[in-house]
């Protein structure tokens, strides 16, 4: 039996009888929703009486259901608004959620600058709500051996998959200098509950007044990790980019709210920014070598398109700090002996 008709029957045994007064024949609408970077897929199910629900299909050979439960109630706990798990097949690999919606932040983020600050304002105060609730001991540690495997991605797949170049000695330990104290200045922040992809994509939009704002998606891999990690990942997005001066007022008044709320963040702001771009830094060279892995791995290529908007990151912040000039050379060779059409050298896409 195909996946596809494990999950039809899964649907057919869990949800009819959950709605035994209905018109005999009545039938489940299943849509698929945008795809997800892991082997997890999303499905709205609209039902007979027209409400609707979402269905997570997460292969149980590949993907692990049980932590996304597990941080769901973590994030309840904190009040953050995300949706109810309502039927859990651990053993099958079916979540049926709640639906909180259908337009993301991504998609409302492209209206004005207004409706941008209105949006990010409540998206703040709840990543200060999550990361007031932190307490060590309950998420997986974002520790030294995770930060240097993320940026192993980079030089793995980027330079050697996507560019396909072999850095020479000199480049390699340039490279690995600059990955100790990336992982240094991440280990050195004050550790707070990490969503991990707190970004506009896995942010819902309330659908109505009386809704809290916004939901909130994706958060299975949630660790326990630098209290910036989540701010970065808002503003500097996959998807979407800002200019430097809303991206700075943003950032500022994250960095307010955070220590009227009692959070650990630098007692000056210059300080946190650096963390903040640091630890950007990090990510940056991370979602490189993903975004690659999805393509020449995973056989998606749509992620490859925002390669610009990465290196565009990496290069503004490399050059803007001593420490990292040696990887900002390295970015420039590396563009110059890109493969003509590779997106190493295109600008990044606002």
């Amino acid at each position: 039996m195909s996946r596809d008709q494990q999950m039809r029957a899964w649907i057919t045994e869990r949800l009819a009888p959950l709605h035994p007064d209905e018109i005999p024949g009545a039938t489940i609408r299943i849509a698929p929703i945008t795809g997800d970077a892991s082997s997890r897929r999303y499905f709205r199910l609209t039902l007979p009486d027209q409400g609707t629900r979402v269905l997570m299909d997460a292969p149980p050979d590949t993907e692990d259901c049980r932590p996304f439960v597990r941080v769901a109630e973590l994030m309840r706990e904190a009040g953050v608004y995300v949706p109810q798990v309502e039927i859990a097949d651990f053993e099958r690999g079916f979540l049926l959620l709640a639906d909180l919606g259908r337009v993301t932040y991504l998609d409302a983020l492209r209206g004005t600058p207004e409706q941008a600050d209105a949006l990010m304002r409540p998206a703040l105060d709840t990543l200060v709500r999550w990361q007031a609730a932190s307490r060590p001991g309950v998420l997986p540690l974002y520790d030294t051996a995770l930060l240097r495997r993320e940026m192993d991605l980079f030089p793995e797949w980027y330079v050697g998959h996507h560019l396909e170049i072999t850095l020479s000695d000199k480049q390699r330990d340039t490279l690995e200098k600059v990955c100790a104290t990336l992982t240094a200045s991440a280990l050195a922040q004050p550790q707070v509950f990490v969503h991990r992809d707190f970004m506009p994509r896995n942010l819902m939009v309330a659908e109505s007044d009386a809704a809290p704002a916004p939901g909130v998606l994706d958060f299975q891999d949630a660790v326990y990790g630098p209290i910036a990690y989540d701010v970065v990942s808002l503003f500097r997005d996959a998807f979407i980019s800002w200019e430097e001066e809303q991206e700075l007022d943003w950032v500022i008044r994250y960095w307010e709210k955070a220590r009227a709320a009692g959070l650990p963040v630098h007692a000056d702001f210059a300080d946190f920014w650096r963390a903040y771009e640091w630890m950007g830094l990090q990510r940056h060279l991370k979602v490189l070598g993903i975004f690659c892995r999805l393509k020449y791995r995973d056989g998606k290529e749509n992620y490859i398109t925002d390669l610009p908007r990465f290196l565009d990151y990496a290069r503004k912040t490399a050059q803007r700090y001593r420490e990292f000039a040696p990887l900002a050379a390295l970015l420039d060779v590396l563009e110059e002996s890109a493969p003509l059409g590779t997106p190493a050298n295109v600008k990044a896409r606002h």
